[in-house]
């Protein structure tokens, strides 16, 4: 296939100070879980990035200085020069395929932990972390202390350009650097030069840029990286007064803008809560007080999308994170015509969770970001097959889609069974519920993907028995059957059956309300999983029309999606819904009329009404298939089948992320035996460093 001429526009140059990037696309800076700690492994992930087509590669946050430390997040580090040498297998990787290569340089201020290098965090005033519990606070800088920021700040840059970086980042966003604590006045209380009019908050963010040009800026561009609105109405820097001030002020200072929402959840919002593009009305003013090329987020996935961007004059250059993760190949493949084999982003947010867990990043379309390195993985080079196997896979969900998807690129003929007319499994149910819809290209790239390949045949409406199986005449049997939600109550916080929770009615499991089932009110939700699914069901039964209650024994609404940057936004969104919110609270009895709740800290016992309740707490795999055929290892061998595996959540119910990765994991290494028990690379320290 060729480029839609629609398109050429994203593949034109753009001229940022001193180097020029080959085209619009440009991967904004994003945490990993990798950073200092995991040098090769982030050198690999930004490189296959750079391969995929964008013009310009970033890394995360990068610490220049002890005092700005963030364990035990994993970011990137240059506090001297022996960090130079980890940070150049990124800008070597990067190179490699003819991007540029973009750090950004970051001192966090009062939001640095500073629990490994123990120093004193510091603030334009005296100032504890609004973000953190911690019993600490960061002191107020004197002059001294600003004197040798701007010297660690230009150090710094001097290092990155040793380093190899193309374009150096000046950063104020997100509300987690100096240069924006400066800015905002709730945080700098200041009564002399840096303090007080928006021209003197400004001076410290002035200063930087001038100072990384000056020492820079002949060979390197110099960014800055500016949260434009808080969302926090008059208490935050808006878009519309201090954000446009800040901008039409220091407009022809730096070589680029890179232009975003503050605080972090803002400028990631989940699919649930923004669609595509959802920045363009805080952004779009900055093109018109700048003649330097701007950039711009908005979780892109569509090229049409960021063509009317482009031609609309809202930005220069399509700014992305989370698409990039997605899809590393999203360039190349509009570039080649390849539309419709776009990985899109789904915008939930897993790959925030790497950053939070401090662990390496993952995501829920691409199962091979975060293995670049350390397994070898590749998102678009597939392994030929290794032998003439021929596969039945048991279930068309997220893991058995995946699963089929590769195997069908190895070469492998592969008979898919699903038992119900419509393939998906899980993604395809929860789609359908409020805020979820485009999770449901989980399932849609891989039926395209599936729809191409000629060696594999889909067969739905076909409920596999073990007798089937033995008949079938293929070698090796793939069973990714899901699962199904518990009755009985079972959860974190109930290592037995609630009481009640076995009558003949009244009780109903988030599988049954996906089925459409309908309940009456008053329904109590209880959310024992503390991901998603308990809020968007109170969610959806509120919009039903019914009286809804939330009770969970976790002290917050959907707990864990703290780690996805949407607690907040799922916890308001149930408040505004009216739905009653109950926490720290178990469900220890149902009468069929009423729950008896007990108190997480006191025990003390209150009731409340209920003519039913949703049971969300966990999940037990349907695994009936897997242990019937376990009993006829002798019938097994005669049939020729040389192997049957589980995977995904009729293994180990989970993420639909784990489950993708489970079906692309087994069909990527069934023929790989692991060298070791270690079946992937690990950066192990050096004990001489």
């Amino acid at each position: 296939m060729s480029r839609d001429p629609r398109f050429d526009i994203l593949f034109e140059p753009v001229k940022i100070g001193p180097v020029v990037a080959k085209n619009r696309f440009y991967q904004v800076p994003h945490c990993n879980g990798m950073g200092h700690a995991r040098p090769r492994a982030h050198a690999a992930m930004r490189g296959v990035k750079a391969e995929g087509g964008w013009a310009v590669v970033s890394t995360e946050e990068v610490e220049i200085h002890p005092s700005s430390d963030v364990s035990p997040y994993i970011e990137g580090r240059l506090w001297d020069d022996r960090d130079v040498p980890a940070l150049a297998l990124v800008t070597d990787a990067i190179h490699k395929h003819g991007a540029l290569a973009a750090i950004e340089l970051v001192h966090a201020g009062m939001n640095a932990s500073n629990l490994y290098s123990r120093e004193v965090s510091i603030a334009p005033s005296h100032i504890v972390n609004p973000a953190s519990y911690a019993p600490a606070q960061a002191r107020g800088m004197s002059k001294g202390d600003i004197r040798s920021y701007r010297r660690w700040h230009r150090d710094a840059a001097l290092r990155a350009r040793r380093a190899g970086f193309n374009i150096i980042y000046v950063y104020a966003g997100h509300s987690l650097s100096l240069a924006m604590h400066f800015l905002q006045s709730r945080h700098n209380h200041r009564t002399d030069e840096y303090g007080g009019s928006l021209i003197n908050r400004a001076r410290l963010l002035r200063e930087l840029i001038e100072e990384a040009k000056e020492a820079v800026g002949a060979d390197c561009a110099v960014a800055v990286r500016f949260a434009v609105d808080e969302l926090r109405g008059t208490d935050g820097i808006r878009a519309e007064c201090e954000g446009r001030e800040v901008v039409a002020m220091l407009a022809e200072l730096p070589d680029l803008w890179d232009v975003n929402l503050s605080d972090w959840p803002n400028d990631s919002k989940t699919s649930r809560f923004a669609a595509e593009g959802y920045q363009e009305e805080f952004v779009r003013f900055v093109k018109t007080v700048t003649t330097k090329p701007v950039v711009g987020v908005g979780r892109f996935t569509s090229p049409d999308t960021m063509v009317s961007q482009i031609r609309r004059g809202v930005l220069d250059m399509i700014g992305a994170a989370r698409p990039s993760i997605a899809d590393p190949f999203l360039p190349k493949k509009i570039e080649s015509g390849d539309i419709d084999d776009i990985r899109e982003c789904i915008g939930c947010n897993v790959c925030v969770t790497g950053d939070y867990t401090m662990t390496p990043i993952r995501c829920t379309q691409n199962p091979t970001m975060g293995e670049e390195w350390r397994k070898g993985w590749h998102p678009e080079a597939i392994p030929p097959r290794s032998g003439n196997d021929s596969f039945l896979i048991i279930g068309a969900g997220p893991s058995g889609l995946e699963c089929a998807r590769l195997l069908g690129r190895r070469g492998y003929t592969v008979h898919l069974a699903e038992a119900s007319e419509h393939l998906g499994g899980r993604v395809t149910r929860e789609s359908r519920l409020p805020g979820l819809s485009a999770w449901a290209r989980v399932r849609d790239y891989r039926l395209n993907q599936l729809n191409k390949l000629q060696n594999v045949e889909m067969l739905r409406g076909s409920r596999v028995t073990a007798g089937e199986v033995l008949d079938f005449g293929a070698t090796r049997v793939i069973i990714a059957t899901g699962s199904r939600w518990r009755r009985d109550g079972i959860g974190r916080a109930n290592s037995r059956p609630i009481r009640g929770f076995d009558a003949d009615h009244g009780v109903f499991t988030p599988d049954e309300l996906l089925d459409g089932v309908r309940v009456t009110s008053p329904v109590v939700v209880f959310d024992d999983d503390h991901y998603y699914l308990g809020a968007v069901l109170a969610e959806k039964l509120r919009l039903d029309g019914l009286d809804v209650a939330l009770v969970t024994p976790a002290d917050r609404v959907s707990a864990w999606t703290v780690n996805t940057l949407e607690q907040h936004a799922i916890q308001k969104r149930v408040l505004d819904l009216g739905v009653e919110v109950r926490v720290s609270r178990n469900i220890i009895e149902f009468d069929g009329s009423a729950i008896t709740l007990e108190c997480m800290y006191t025990q003390r016992l209150t009731t409340a009404p209920a003519a039913a309740v949703v049971t969300v707490t966990s999940r037990l795999p349907n695994d009936e298939l897997a242990q019937s055929l376990d009993d006829l290892p002798g019938a097994i061998n005669a049939a020729g089948i040389v192997s049957i595996t589980s995977i995904g959540d009729c293994f180990a119910p989970s993420t639909i992320a784990a489950a993708v990765y489970a079906g692309h994991r087994h069909a990527r290494e069934f023929d790989c035996a692991p060298i070791d028990a270690v079946a992937f690379q690990r950066e192990l320290p050096d004990p001489d460093s």
